[in-house]
């Protein structure tokens, strides 16, 4: 029997080549699994209704839904019901990294779950804007609700490319300060920049009221360090290269590695950000339901 996860692998999807279509696949497939027990809790059918609660006015029960589900719901109203998202994508040149040719680079990745992330928030009638960024803020979309805006987003997200080397913190201060109107800050990145100047710059956002869920993006290859003998390493965005024996590197490295998350856990933990680590073979519904859970 077909299982919904299908749907939700990363390689498998992205050699359907339309965003917008992959987008539609990994929510409808997401939403079909909530309802097969992994996630539930959440609610992503009744857009325009929330479960009733006491103290609610009983005039806004709508009474044809409880006929249909037995279940009492009351009417939202639009300023109830919209979520102002920004989703911050980092292109730069390290987020173009793959150790397997059948995986996909940190950044196709990252497109993905944007523009799945997108597709769910616009189906929830939320807002969602967007801005893909390296040593610049390289394209800027402000949150709308509409349905032909999903279309502006997928266009700039199928068209972007991973480039320059990127000062992280310095980009996040400067949207930090762009960004004026409330809402939830979704960032996409491998963070390969000062743990400590990142997450000031992430402090920066709460500091202006924001929400904020980090996406820490790593290859696998990046996470267990899989290389043996001799080896030569290069820098993806100063082009620099490292010839050296993998073995002499493995231990400090994972050590400097774990040391390197750990640091991003307890820094986001300590400011009420949520810190997601992900490599890019995580299905994604595990990153979905992390949206969804800060969405509740």
């Amino acid at each position: 029997m077909r299982t919904f996860h299908k749907f939700l692998d990363p390689v498998a999807l992205s050699r359907l080549g339309d965003m917008e279509l992959v987008a539609r696949l990994v929510v409808e497939g997401f939403i079909t699994g909530l309802h097969k027990s992994p996630y539930q809790g959440f609610s992503v059918e009744f857009a325009e209704h929330r479960q009733y609660m006491p103290g609610d006015e009983i005039r806004y029960i709508d009474w044809k839904v409880y006929g249909k589900s037995d279940r009492y719901y009351v009417k939202k109203f639009e300023e109830e019901t919209n979520l102002r998202t920004y989703i911050l994508l980092d292109a730069s040149g390290s987020m173009n990294y793959k150790y397997d040719e059948k995986t996909l680079t940190k950044f196709e990745y990252g497109c993905y779950l944007a523009a799945s992330l997108s597709y769910l928030m616009l189906k929830q009638r939320d807002s969602v804007g967007l801005a893909v960024f390296d040593t610049n803020i390289r394209n800027y979309i402000p949150p709308r609700g509409t349905a032909p805006h999903l279309h502006a987003i997928m266009s700039v997200l199928e068209k972007a490319q991973p480039g320059n080397e990127t000062n992280i913190s310095a980009i996040l201060h400067e949207l930090a300060k762009r960004i004026v109107r409330r809402g939830l800050v979704i960032v996409i990145s491998d963070f390969l920049d000062q743990p400590s100047e990142v997450l000031s710059a992430l402090k920066h956002f709460r500091h202006r009221k924001h929400e904020v869920i980090a996406f820490h993006l790593l290859d696998s290859a990046e996470m267990t360090f899989p290389f043996e003998g001799p080896v030569v390493f290069q820098d993806m965005e100063t082009g620099k290269t490292l010839q050296t024996q993998s073995e002499a590197l493995k231990a400090g490295y994972l050590d400097q590695l774990n040391s390197f998350i750990q640091d991003y856990r307890r820094g986001c933990g300590s400011s009420l950000i949520d810190y997601v680590q992900l490599d890019t073979s995580t299905p994604f519904d595990y990153a979905l339901s992390s949206y969804l859970s800060r969405r509740k």
